[in-house]
């Protein structure tokens, strides 16, 4: 019986991690579709976030199932609540790739962004895609390590959202208000989404060490 149970401890790790690697897809096709205006792609994303919310459903459901048989204690109870929070940061990930995704979706068949801020977006997709490639193996190996890396590694995706504010604030803007509104709500997207990445190896530090991350506010363990 126990077997069965820790067998079941390890295929819920198991969909966290395939569900970080569907996030990172997401965020990819995502990045894609709003530096080409590619509608198409952007429908894929926002079709796909279905199935991330469904997995976060099945992964809560699953846990919960084990609180209420198992009744699970020390370590066993710390690794339930954290696969249900870290499929909740991965879950509002998926939805910020949607975002994303919904902007272009929006501008087209024009470019949500212009050439200008092209290459911050496109840094920003590529450390969004390394932070949840990332995540996902702290996920599975539960390497504290690696975990705290994180912290560091966010550093870059705050970089590319100060640089942005830099240009949108510069006396030089010349596209407007509302352009100025939708590169200010996709650099917030893509900081959020590296926030949430931070907030999974967190939780994987408290879920192997016991030991709990004193966050700020708008990241909360």
């Amino acid at each position: 019986m126990r077997d069965s149970y820790h067998e079941e401890l390890d295929d819920i790790r198991g969909c966290l991690v395939e569900m970080a690697n569907s996030v990172g897809s997401q965020m990819s096709t995502a990045t894609t579709a709003l530096l080409d205006a590619d509608v198409a792609l952007a429908d894929l994303v926002i079709a796909g976030d279905e199935q991330i919310d469904a997995t976060r459903e099945s992964i809560d459901q699953r846990c919960f199932t084990l609180l209420a048989r198992q009744q699970p204690v020390a370590t066993d109870l710390r690794t339930i609540v954290v696969s249900t929070r870290i499929a909740s940061d991965l879950e509002r990930m998926g939805d910020l790739a949607e975002h994303i995704a919904k902007v272009a979706r929006m501008r087209f068949p024009d470019h949500a962004v212009p050439q200008e801020v092209r290459p911050a977006f496109l840094e920003a997709g590529h450390v969004a895609e390394m932070l949840v490639a990332k995540a996902g193996t702290v996920i599975a190996s539960q390497n504290v390590e690696k975990a705290r890396e994180l912290e560091t590694d966010d550093d870059a995706m705050d970089r590319i959202h100060r640089g942005l504010f830099r240009e949108l604030l510069a006396d030089s803007w010349p596209y407007g208000v509302e352009t100025a509104i939708d590169v200010t709500l996709l650099g917030r997207y893509y900081e959020r989404f590296a926030d949430h990445a931070v907030s999974v190896a967190r939780r994987v530090v408290y879920l192997v060490t016991g030991e709990r991350h004193v966050p700020e506010a708008s990241t909360p363990i």
